[in-house]
């Protein structure tokens, strides 16, 4: 497993968040660690996902990943 934090525009609420962490939550391989306003902690596990799929999980939310670290 490979812990990646992302940073995401776009979000202003707990609504967003909960968006997120549902939206990321969908994704196989992944486990969601946190969400707050702007930002994401998941685990991967590379074999299952990319960031590519993440960044589209979360697009697919209403929002953008700005940076993955």
């Amino acid at each position: 497993m490979q812990t990646l934090k992302l940073e995401i525009s776009g979000m202003s609420c707990g609504h967003c968040v909960k968006a997120v962490d549902k939206a990321l939550a969908q994704v196989d391989g992944v486990t969601v660690q946190s969400v707050a306003v702007g930002e994401a902690t998941v685990s991967v596990d590379p074999s299952r996902a990319t960031s590519q799929q993440l960044a589209e999980a979360v697009a697919d939310a209403g929002f953008q990943v700005t940076a993955t670290h």
